[in-house]
């Protein structure tokens, strides 16, 4: 969205409603597999606790040892917070969710896909319900789909159509995928978790996909 206002108040309202969901969970959930791939729930959830804090010395400290890997130092930062007191990053969170800072070697434009697909990471294992507004979620897509790396997604779904049948979201020329923007954005960052929400010729292609399987 143009309005930053507007962006960092969706970011905060998601922030705030993801530690609303783990005040909830039981110890046992906050162990278990989140839909991030190696990650779990207290991960994801340390991982949260940090962005807004995180500083550029924190992911150069940690970098020999993920020998230089920006997937690595994410997953050893997440993992080092995520062992954290449940408590402490629940009230981490809520105390940073109006910050609008993060790492300068990182981006705040992407403050908002993260956290809700985040939110949903912890949420779907689960059966625990998080929504998000549709318009969110299209903000989400609007990023993701324009940054390239890690995601890659205009590349990997190039042969496909996808529409929102929520919001205002279309892109690409081929068989259609369509469906609620979040399944959609879930789609576009590698999770398979809402295929059953997507509907058209292409889902039936993506399903038999080798990627997906």
């Amino acid at each position: 969205m143009d309005d930053p206002a507007l962006y960092w108040s969706a970011v905060r309202a998601t922030r705030l409603r993801i530690a609303d969901l783990l005040e909830q969970l039981t110890p046992a959930e906050w162990e278990q597999e989140s839909l991030c791939q190696g990650w779990r729930v207290r991960d994801v959830a340390g991982h949260l606790a940090l962005v807004p804090t995180v500083t550029t010395w924190n992911m150069i400290a940690a970098a020999p040892r993920a020998r230089f890997s920006p997937d690595r130092i994410n997953t050893a930062l997440a993992r080092r917070h995520g062992s954290r007191d449940p408590a402490d990053l629940i009230a981490t969170i809520r105390a940073h969710a109006d910050t609008r800072r993060t790492a300068k070697a990182l981006d705040t434009r992407n403050a908002l896909f993260d956290a809700v697909v985040h939110g949903q990471d912890i949420a779907l294992p689960l059966a625990r319900q998080l929504p998000v507004p549709a318009e969110h979620s299209r903000d989400a897509l609007l990023r993701v789909w324009s940054m390239g790396w890690p995601f890659h997604a205009e590349r990997r779904l190039a042969s496909f159509t996808l529409r929102a049948t929520d919001t205002d979201w279309t892109v690409g020329d081929g068989p259609e995928i369509t469906g609620p923007a979040l399944a959609l954005l879930l789609l576009s960052t590698g999770r398979t978790a809402r295929l059953d929400a997507l509907q058209g010729d292409g889902i039936d292609q993506l399903r038999t996909s080798p990627a997906n399987h």
